[in-house]
């Protein structure tokens, strides 16, 4: 038995019948706005990441975390 769940996305009412890259973006930038205003450990704050990693392709995620990193991110991360 494995310590491991895959799971994918769950529904999200805010992106019904969309392309899922908005959905992917907005968890993304959900995550690092509620660990900043809750903290890492907060548990609520977890499903954005795992949300995000399910739906985002793995290149987008180095992308914006370089971006972060060099303060160019196109979005506010403010809470």
């Amino acid at each position: 038995s494995s310590k491991y769940v895959l799971q994918t996305a769950g529904f999200d009412a805010r992106f019904p019948q969309t392309n899922q890259s908005k959905h992917c973006f907005q968890n993304y930038t959900d995550y690092f706005k509620c660990i900043t205003a809750k903290g890492e450990d907060f548990a609520p704050c977890k499903q954005f990441k795992r949300a995000y990693h399910s739906l985002c392709p793995s290149y987008w995620i180095e992308k914006w975390d370089t971006q972060r990193e060099e303060g160019t991110f196109p979005a506010s991360l403010e809470p």
